[in-house]
């Protein structure tokens, strides 16, 4: 375990954006994190529990503890016929685990290829993309309870995952320091192509539909529309994509013909947050150091010397004309702190 007192963390949020916070607790066994939150007392409040770091915007120093848990390790620990069950460590990257997946045949991330961050994000966020979440594959999450320090077990339906929510990002929030997930996977993948490019990609590519082809053409996709953060620094999509009743939708597309609408339900639709924002001509726009990727309306970038409250002000314009227009309220999927 390491402590560090009034610690950078430009290195641990994509948007390279150069804050400090008070502590930093980095740790990669559990028993020492333990012995750690025992001996202290911590508010939520003044407690932030970071990954990856790429679901994050600071606006200012944080005047608290950073907890940064690196533990790591994939491990089949159990199959029957239809699944096999996989523990990862908190700190294990994201993708690692979509490449162990592929590479063992086993479905159900292959979809949320080259999504930055590391796998303990994954419960908060409930990340997903083309038609997966993380969710959908979460068996257990473990955790380490910081008010009564001691480590605590959920089951998937505890934790009450929804479009990229759950409960860690409500009610449990900075209260549960994630440090290993349990995932079950399918031994007999169940492709899901309707969303997004994919289907178009693969037939491009005149291949067979395989979790590794899946796999490269979502890379592929990916890399077409998104940034190389060492380049542009980033968080990836910005916004989510909005949730509105059925009737709001089809007033919509009788307004705008051209919106694409995801029905969820009989009574609830997905509008494209990246199409609304680029009707209000916003894509490839800048403000200062921050701008939204001439590529992809959903990312905003830092151009170069960003601080958080210019990236957060683009954002809230961008939110506001949106709504001016459509009469639709996007929402980041990042959290500002």
């Amino acid at each position: 375990m390491e402590i560090r007192e009034n610690y950078s963390l430009k290195a641990y949020n994509t948007f390279g954006i150069d804050v400090r916070c008070k502590y930093f607790v980095e740790a990669s066994q559990e028993s020492e994190l333990l012995e750690f939150v025992g001996a202290y007392e911590f508010d939520p409040d003044e407690v932030l529990i970071l990954g990856g770091g790429s679901n994050f915007l600071f606006t200012a120093d944080f005047d608290g503890t950073v907890f940064y848990p690196m533990m790591k390790g994939i491990e089949l620990v159990s199959e029957d016929e239809e699944f096999v069950y996989v523990r990862v460590g908190a700190g294990e990257e994201w993708d690692t685990l979509v490449d162990w997946a592929v590479e063992n045949s086993y479905g159900g991330v292959e979809n949320l290829a080259l999504i930055p961050g590391h796998v303990g994000a994954a419960p908060v966020q409930n990340v997903g993309a083309y038609g997966m979440e993380a969710g959908d594959t979460i068996f257990k999450v473990e955790a380490i309870d910081l008010e009564k320090a001691k480590q605590v077990y959920f089951d998937a339906v505890d934790c009450q995952f929804s479009y990229r929510d759950s409960a860690f990002k409500r009610e449990w929030k900075n209260k549960y320091i994630i440090t290993r997930v349990v995932f079950r996977l399918t031994k007999q993948p169940i492709f899901k192509l309707e969303y997004g490019s994919i289907k178009s990609e693969l037939e491009k590519w005149g291949v067979e539909l395989s979790l590794q082809n899946i796999q490269q053409a979502i890379i592929s996709i990916r890399n077409e529309k998104l940034p190389d953060i060492k380049d542009f620094p980033s968080a990836g999509s910005f916004f989510k994509n909005p949730v509105v009743d059925s009737r709001t939708a089809d007033y919509l597309l009788q307004q705008y013909p051209g919106l694409p609408v995801y029905t969820i339900d009989e009574e609830n639709c997905k509008l494209a947050a990246a199409w609304l924002i680029e009707q209000c001509g916003w894509k490839g726009k800048s403000l200062g150091n921050a701008g939204v990727y001439e590529k992809q309306a959903l990312v905003l970038v830092n151009q170069g010397g960003a601080d958080g409250t210019e990236i957060s002000y683009l954002a809230n314009e961008i939110k506001k004309s949106v709504f001016m227009r459509f009469g639709v309220w996007i929402e980041p999927e990042v959290n500002i702190i």
